[in-house]
């Protein structure tokens, strides 16, 4: 009888609930009880139960320990226990010749194949990952306590390369890897994370900004995991005190992807992330970068200056990369040279020159700031002013017939001046070379499939004076909405990311303000007494406009 037709017959699950476990599993592959568990159609205990009933297994049901005995192992040091625990199979008892394993999965072809090689006779108890834990704790308690000392899934140590090596190298943790990076980029994530967490190996992705929880893999794979990806990104694998940096490239459903990895010790093991650059599927548009009209003239305007410097600011993650591309993407032409100074350069951009930075030998941005100087560009992007001279040198190459783009890490438009004026750069210098400035967020965008209209509080609509931003801006009514979920958007009601922004363009008045430590009280009562919308007045325009919701606002701007 088939898992599906046991669940529905012992647990009066709904078949229309089965049905759709089995087109994701057409869609995407993996075994149907696990999808079924996945999706929350069944609980674990319906999975071993049926499991056990066609397959014919053994059940450790609750408080029964009538199988477990580890003193009546006898000729388990015949087997390769450490490849087994790797896989989550672990000897429980022996009766007769026969040996006991309990595990999680009895359909694991690799031990299967392993054992029937040897001519073991086995029985198999089937357990949840909760038993599973239990018995792995206690057979280590019994070793401990010196029984069955011949069996060992002790930790590995870091100087074990050829182990590590051949663990790493494993069908089953090839498998798992691919197919978790696979199914990383199918959805859209921009980070692929592993950490150790709770005493299990949690994975996770990034969709349009936020952390989802993907799966949890027990703590044994971190290490042949971890080794398997710094083998792939060129890592020592037997260094896992330090934090590494690496790289792959790789092609996957027909896209070219580079993959940034970075690994960082913890308390107990390492962190992992990867980071998806698709080399083929970016567009850079300022169409595409969700900015209102009156912003995209005033930036247009900006960008086909002959000199000056345009700062973007925002924290890691806003977006900034992709704005400055979609402005140099637009002013690229045979008539000007254009060189960028980035750390790392994410995408190639064809036409313009990309430098990449190697403060490991000391070429650094103001280095690199300094030679491209003599390479007589019309317009320069330094990817982060992080210190005083870079500062100054590309406030002074504005000053030299040059257009600067680059970015600060501060909060919003008016504090991007006092960052500066920390870093050591006077205030004529400043005022002289300083175009605009715009700070940046990014909102996930409302699924256009399933958002349905809102019912908001009047008190709501008054507080944030959402009737009066609708008529500045020619809105005859509210299109506020929820987000509902559905399959397009993985049941987030989000679907894509959209700009935020705040501009604040260097004017006479600006120039002529002090800037002092109370410049950005008085630059943000400036900006309000011209209606110069702020970062959460931006996000509150596209609110009304049905693009995202108040939630992801506050969010992203706090």
């Amino acid at each position: 009888m088939l898992i599906g037709e046991i669940l529905i017959k012992n647990n009066n699950i709904d078949p229309r609930d089965i049905e759709k476990g089995l087109q994701y599993q057409t869609k995407y592959g993996g075994a149907i009880g696990s999808i079924l568990l996945n999706m929350g159609i069944i609980s674990e205990e319906m999975l071993v139960l049926a499991l056990a009933e066609q397959l014919n297994l053994w059940v450790l049901k609750e408080g029964d320990r009538s199988l477990i005995n580890f003193n009546n192992l006898k000729f388990i040091s015949d087997v390769n226990t450490f490849f087994l625990a790797e896989r989550g199979w672990f000897p429980v008892n022996e009766v007769d010749g026969k040996l006991y394993f309990g595990c999680a999965n009895p359909l694991d072809y690799e031990v299967n194949q392993y054992l029937g090689n040897l001519n073991i006779k086995k029985e198999i108890v089937i357990l949840t990952q909760s038993q599973l834990r239990e018995i792995e704790g206690d057979l280590r308690l019994h070793q401990k306590a010196g029984a069955g000392d011949e069996y060992d899934i002790g930790d590995i140590s870091d100087n074990e390369i050829d182990r590590l090596r051949e663990m790493a190298s494993e069908a089953p943790i090839i498998n798992m890897v691919n197919s978790l990076i696979s199914r990383a980029v199918e959805r859209g994530s921009s980070d692929l994370h592993f950490e150790p967490y709770n005493k299990m190996y949690r994975v996770r992705f990034r969709i349009d900004g936020m952390l989802h929880d993907i799966d949890f893999l027990p703590m044994k794979m971190q290490l042949p995991i971890a080794s398997r990806i710094k083998i792939l990104s060129g890592m020592d694998i037997a260094e896992s005190r330090k934090p590494q940096d690496g790289q792959i490239s790789m092609r996957i459903s027909s896209k070219e992807i580079d993959v940034r990895v970075s690994t960082l010790p913890l308390a107990k093991g390492e962190s992992l992330v990867l980071r998806f650059l698709v080399k083929e599927s970016v567009g850079y548009e300022l169409s595409q970068l969700g900015l209102e009209p009156d912003l995209t003239k005033l930036l247009n305007e900006d960008i086909v200056k002959t000199a000056g410097v345009i700062l973007l600011t925002g924290p890691t993650g806003s977006g900034k990369t992709t704005t400055l591309y979609s402005c140099l993407n637009r002013i690229n032409s045979e008539e000007k040279k254009i060189i960028t100074i980035e750390d790392p350069v994410e995408y190639q951009l064809e036409g313009i020159n990309q430098i990449q930075v190697r403060p490991d030998i000391g070429y650094d941005f103001l280095s690199a700031l300094r030679s491209i100087l003599r390479q007589d560009p019309d317009v320069i992007m330094i990817g982060e002013i992080r210190d005083g001279e870079t500062a100054r040198v590309a406030m002074q190459s504005s000053l030299t017939g040059h257009l600067v783009f680059s970015t600060v890490h501060t909060n919003d438009a008016p504090t991007a001046y006092t960052r500066l004026l920390d870093l050591g750069l006077p205030e004529f210098l400043i005022n002289s070379s300083l175009i605009s400035v715009i700070a940046q967020r990014l909102a996930r965008q409302l699924c256009s499939n399933c958002s349905c209209i809102a019912t908001v509080d009047k008190d709501i609509i008054a507080t944030y004076h959402l009737k009066e931003l609708a008529a500045r801006y020619g809105i005859e009514s509210l299109n506020i909405r929820n987000a509902v979920g559905c399959e397009l958007c993985s049941n987030t009601g989000y679907k894509g990311r959209i700009g935020l922004m705040e501009y604040l363009r260097c004017n006479p008045e600006v120039k002529a303000m002090s800037k002092d430590n109370t410049f950005p009280v008085r630059a943000r009562a400036y900006m309000q007494d011209k209606n110069i919308r702020s970062l959460v007045e931006d996000g509150l325009l596209k609110v009304i406009k049905g693009m995202t919701t108040f939630e992801e606002v506050y969010r992203v701007c706090g």
